[in-house]
């Protein structure tokens, strides 16, 4: 396969955006130094009702599933040997390594004793039947291989050709592996809902038709995301806008969609479960948002025309990115019913350590872009 030249943007790495973005980080930090010395108590609103809380509800759940770019694209290239998209594999790759990186690092912030969590790797303590073990062991498996795949972008600009050289003789083995370990814990998230039973709202609980709704909604936010991206780069940075290889792509996704949308509907409908969306309760007015967000890109996307308009393009995948986002977390928290008494919203820490992880992700995306070759150099402006 031929290759797509990549480089750095250059630029300074001190401004107004990455100065508030360290701030962010930085709180984040001592918050969780903090939660690390006094418990989660000290920090959260946790609780025996709900000892799951926004940090796996969306720093886990929501983010690994946002970090799916490199997924989504690594299928399509490497898989369907789709090589038009080929130069959208590394600036998803990055964005897929900061992405699970810190949701494999936000589980140990919502461990309680954190300093056992060596234990998920020890045989000893290996428990191969449980749903969480094969979470916990294939995203750390997942972040090896990813920084094992984005290691040539690191030897290109050491200029370590040989090295390089060597590596992509057995990069093939870790490409596979990168496809195979998202599709299994992405879809195992999805059997953790199965595991709760009667205490997942029948809007939510869709049995064992769950691994394939959430493993089909990760392929469909990795393509929003690298559609997201791209509009986000080429503002941020100033560079020309990747419509056309864009366009393609939403083509792909909105067959997905529609596809998603179909078997999520029709799963209602047999299991007796749509008359719950006309309740009067909140539970029903977050599904109906949750359906919005993942319906509109359909109407959005409906044409070639359509789909070459660089605002549609940005505006589909953002409602994208809220449908996944909201079907994650009215799944394990909005519709997680743990009986009467028990109430939970995150408390102010909580929120700003999750603000935090994500300002730290930018930050880190900005700085390797603008020092390492990533982005595309055809896709280049004046800065």
């Amino acid at each position: 396969m031929a290759e797509h030249a990549a480089a750095p943007l250059g630029g300074r790495l001190l401004t107004p955006v990455t100065v508030l973005l360290g701030a962010l980080a930085a709180v984040a930090g001592i918050i969780l130094l903090f939660r690390f010395f006094h418990g989660l108590g000290a920090v959260t609103n946790l609780s025996d009702g709900y000892p799951w809380g926004i940090w796996i509800a969306y720093d886990v759940v929501v983010g690994s599933a946002l970090a799916c770019g490199g997924y989504a694209i690594a299928l399509l290239v490497y898989i369907f040997n789709r090589g038009e998209y080929h130069p959208l594999v590394r600036p998803a790759l990055l964005a897929s390594l900061f992405g699970y990186t810190l949701a494999g690092a936000s589980v140990i912030f919502d461990l309680g004793r954190w300093w056992n969590v060596w234990h998920i790797f020890w045989p000893g303590y290996a428990q191969p039947n449980s749903v969480m073990f094969e979470v916990a062991v294939c995203i750390t498996a997942y972040i090896f291989v990813m920084w094992i795949e984005f290691s040539p972008v690191f030897l290109e600009k050491l200029g370590m050709k040989d090295a390089r050289r060597k590596l992509s003789k057995v990069l093939f083995f870790f490409i596979a592996l990168g496809v195979v370990l998202p599709s299994m814990h992405q879809s195992s998230l999805g059997s953790l809902l199965v595991i709760f039973g009667r205490q997942i709202h029948p809007l939510w609980q869709a049995g064992w038709l769950l691994p394939l709704l959430y493993l089909m909604t990760a392929v469909l936010l990795g393509f929003a995301v690298v559609i997201f991206e791209a509009a986000a780069a080429s503002t941020g940075f100033r560079r020309s806008t990747e419509t056309a290889i864009l366009a393609r792509l939403s083509g792909l996704m909105f067959w997905l969609l529609a596809a998603y949308l179909v078997v999520r509907v029709a799963d209602l409908v047999l299991r007796g479960a749509l008359g719950s969306a006309f309740a009067f309760s909140l539970e029903a007015v977050m599904f109906w948002l949750e359906m919005i967000a993942f319906a509109l890109p359909l109407l959005l996307l409906g044409s070639r025309a359509a789909r070459a308009r660089p605002s549609r393009l940005f505006v589909s995948a953002v409602l994208l990115m809220a449908g996944g986002f909201l079907l994650r977390i009215n799944g394990f928290l909005v519709g997680y019913q743990t009986g009467d008494g028990w109430h939970y919203f995150p408390a102010l820490p909580e929120l700003l350590v999750t603000i935090g992880l994500i300002a730290f992700e930018v930050l880190a995306y900005i700085v390797f872009v603008r020092r390492l070759p990533v982005l595309p150099r055809a896709a280049a402006a004046a800065r």
